[in-house]
């Protein structure tokens, strides 16, 4: 029971920091480009990488596991946002736009990822 609520309350705070983060990242750069959805998932991204690491170095528990990577960071990063604001960029013949978030997405979201567990195995 302990996992569950711990995921839960993960997912609560991942989501609600999901839609204020993005909320002001697109407010700071505008809605042609989907840049808050861009923003979050390559910063949550990165956080899996780098708290991957830093998880495997340290003696944690599950509950706090599942907390983070599950409920927080499962929560703030978000696939289904992601496909739609595609979807939306295609209806409006924004085809380049489209094209240009679905690459750079996954492939700086690998990168970022990436990134992350580099660094954090270069400070644990």
């Amino acid at each position: 029971m302990a996992l569950i609520l711990s995921i839960a309350l993960g997912g609560s705070l991942g989501a609600l920091s999901r839609y204020f983060v993005s909320r002001f990242i697109s407010n700071l750069f505008g809605m042609l480009f989907p840049v808050g959805t861009l923003a979050v998932n390559l910063t949550g991204s990165f956080l899996v990488g780098f708290i991957f690491v830093v998880f495997d170095k340290m003696i944690i528990s599950d509950e706090i596991r599942v907390f983070v990577i599950t409920g927080f960071l499962g929560a703030f990063t978000t696939f289904s946002t992601f496909a739609l604001e595609n979807i939306n960029l295609f209806r409006e013949k924004e085809i380049k736009q489209g094209m240009i978030n679905i690459l750079v997405s996954n492939i700086f979201g690998l990168v970022f990822a990436f990134v992350g567990i580099y660094t954090a195995g270069l400070l644990f």
